[in-house]
C-alpha cells in the first residue's frame, strides 16, 4: 500500500524488507550477541572505537587537523596539487585503518589460533603476578609490549590474551596478500610500512595510533621492531611508543598501561632462516625457493602425521610481567611528555623504552631446549656424560627458578621433559652422542647459541 503524506511524499506500508537487509540484520544480531557475551568475561572490554564503522574512522583520520596540516606542507614542498596529496592521504588511511569484527576475532580467529598453537607446541602461559593485572584501571589503554621471536608470536599471544582483551597489532607489509590481509584487518590489526620515510604517511600512521590509544584500544607492540636474528633481545625501537605518548598528558582521565610480555620457544620455525640472514656471504634465496622449502616442510610433517610418527615442537610459552602505568611513571620522574620539545621527548622516550625492555627481558620464560643448549655449549668439545648432563639440567633449572625466572615446565615430570628435549636435539642434529658422551654438533653451534641466547639475561644475573 502506498500512502501520500504532506508535501506529496510517498512511503510504503507493510512492504517486506529486502533479502540483503534481512541477511545484514541476522549477521548484526549474531555479532551483537557475541559482543555482549565477550564483554562480560573480558578484563579489558571492546571499546566503542573498535565497533565504529570503518569508513567513519577513515574519514575521521583523513580530516584530522594535524593530518590536514601535514597534507598542506607536503603539497607545497613537493609542488603537488592539494587534491593529489589528498588522494595519497586517503590511500594511506584505507591501508592503515582495520575493519575489526568481533565475531571473526573471537569465533574464527581464536579457534584457529588455539588449534594451530596447540597442534605445533605444548603451550604454556600466565601472568607473573595476576594481582597486578587485577589492579589495572579497566578504563586504561592497555599496551602489551613484547619480544619478537617468531611469526608465531602473533598467533600465540592473541590466543593466550583472548581471555583478557582483543589485541590490535601493527603488522608489516609481508601480510598484505589476499586473503590474509582481509582476515588480519577483521582481527583488528593495522598495516605498517616499516621502512617508509614519507612524512605524510608517517603523520597519518601517527594520528591513527594516537586515536586508537586515546580511545582505549588494547594494542600489542614488538619493542624490537623485527625478529631477533641471533636469539638475543635487540635494542628497543620507540617509534610506535612515541606515537602513543607524544600527546599524552599525565593529568588525562585515561591512563596508558604497558604490560611486558616475554615469549620463548623450544623450536622457532624460522631459526635456520634467521641465522642464515646473519651470514653476509650466504647466497640470496629467491621467493620461489622459500615457497618450495616451506611447502616441503609442511609436506614432511603431514606425512609424519599420517604415519602417526609426528611429534610437537616442544614448549611454547608466554609470560606476562608487571604492568607499568604511564601516569605513575610520569609522576615518579616528574615529566610531562606532551609539553616537551621533540629532542627532550626522545630522550625520555628512550629511557621509558629501556625500562619496558628490561621488564620484557626478565619475563622471557626459560624452556628445556635453551637450558640444554646452554649446558652443551659450556661443555665444549670434550662433551658431557648423560648423567652429568641430566644433573646439570636439573641444577640450572633450579638456580634460575630461585633467581626469579619463569621456568617451564615446573619440577613435576622433569625426567620425561629432559629426555624429550634431548631427543629433539638429536633428531634435529644439534647434538651428537658417541660412547655415552654428548656434544654440540660442530655445524650446529650457531643454532645452539641462538637458543641459549634467549635465556642469556639470567646467565648474567
Amino acid at each position: 500500500m502506498v500512502i501520500r503524506g504532506a508535501g506529496g511524499a510517498q512511503r510504503l506500508v507493510g512492504s517486506r524488507p529486502s533479502p540483503d537487509s534481512e541477511v545484514r540484520w541476522y549477521l548484526r544480531r549474531r555479532v551483537n550477541r557475541v559482543i555482549a557475551e565477550i564483554n562480560t568475561r573480558l578484563n579489558i572490554g571492546i571499546r566503542p572505537f573498535q565497533l565504529t564503522k570503518r569508513q567513519v574512522l577513515i574519514d575521521r583520520l583523513i580530516y584530522d587537523p594535524k593530518v590536514m596540516e601535514a597534507l598542506e606542507a607536503y603539497a607545497q614542498e613537493n609542488k603537488l596539487p592539494r587534491e593529489l596529496a589528498q588522494v595519497e592521504v586517503q590511500r594511506y588511511a584505507r591501508e592503515i585503518v582495520p575493519a575489526f569484527n568481533a565475531y571473526i576475532y573471537f569465533r574464527l580467529g581464536y579457534w584457529l589460533a588455539r588449534r594451530i598453537a596447540n597442534l605445533l607446541y605444548r603451550v604454556r602461559g600466565g601472568f607473573a603476578d595476576e594481582s597486578h593485572l587485577a589492579k589495572v584501571d579497566p578504563n586504561a589503554a592497555v599496551v602489551f609490549v613484547m619480544n619478537h621471536r617468531s611469526n608465531m608470536d602473533y598467533i600465540l599471544v592473541a590466543f593466550l590474551a583472548a581471555e583478557q582483551s582483543a589485541l590490535s597489532y601493527a603488522v608489516g607489509e609481508w601480510a598484505r596478500i589476499w586473503p590474509l590481509q582481509q582476515l588480519i584487518r577483521a582481527m583488528g590489526a593495522y598495516f605498517v610500512r616499516r621502512r617508509s620515510n614519507n612524512p605524510l604517511y608517517r603523520r597519518v600512521l601517527e594520528r591513527y595510533v594516537h586515536m586508537a590509544t586515546h580511545e582505549g584500544v588494547c594494542q600489542a607492540v614488538f619493542l624490537e621492531g623485527r625478529l631477533s636474528r641471533d636469539g638475543k633481545l635487540q635494542p628497543p625501537r620507540f617509534g610506535i611508543l612515541d606515537y602513543m605518548l607524544r600527546g599524552h598528558d599525565p593529568e588525562d582521565a585515561r591512563d596508558i598501561v604497558f604490560i611486558p610480555v616475554g615469549i620463548n620457544y623450544d623450536r622457532v620455525l624460522e631459526d635456520r632462516t634467521l641465522l642464515r640472514s646473519l651470514d653476509p656471504d650466504a647466497a640470496r634465496r629467491g621467493f620461489w625457493f622459500v615457497i618450495g622449502t616451506t611447502l616441503g616442510f609442511v609436506a614432511r610433517n603431514l606425512w609424519l602425521m599420517a604415519r602417526n610418527r609426528w611429534r610437537r615442537f616442544g614448549y611454547a610459552a608466554v609470560n606476562f610481567g608487571e604492568p607499568v602505568s604511564v601516569h605513575e611513571y610520569c609522576r615518579r620522574h616528574g615529566i610531562n611528555l606532551k609539553r616537551f620539545a621533540p629532542e627532550q621527548r626522545f630522550v625520555e622516550m628512550e629511557k621509558l623504552a629501556t625500562h619496558l625492555m628490561a621488564g620484557v627481558e626478565y619475563a622471557v620464560p626459560v624452556l628445556p631446549i635453551p637450558l640444554l643448549a646452554r649446558i652443551l655449549l659450556d661443555a665444549g668439545e670434550q662433551g658431557i656424560g648423560l648423567f652429568d648432563l641430566q644433573a646439570a639440567f636439573y641444577r640450572l633449572a633450579d638456580e634460575l627458578r630461585e633467581r626469579g625466572a619463569c621456568v617451564i615446565p615446573g619440577s613435576d615430570g622433569r625426567e620425561q621433559v629432559f629426555n624429550s628435549a634431548l631427543k629433539m636435539l638429536r633428531l634435529r642434529y644439534l647434538a651428537i652422542e658417541a660412547e655415552g658422551i654428548y656434544r654440540a654438533q660442530p655445524d650446529s653451534v650457531s643454532a645452539l647459541r641462538y637458543y641459549a641466547n634467549s635465556i642469556g639475561q639470567w646467565a648474567r644475573t
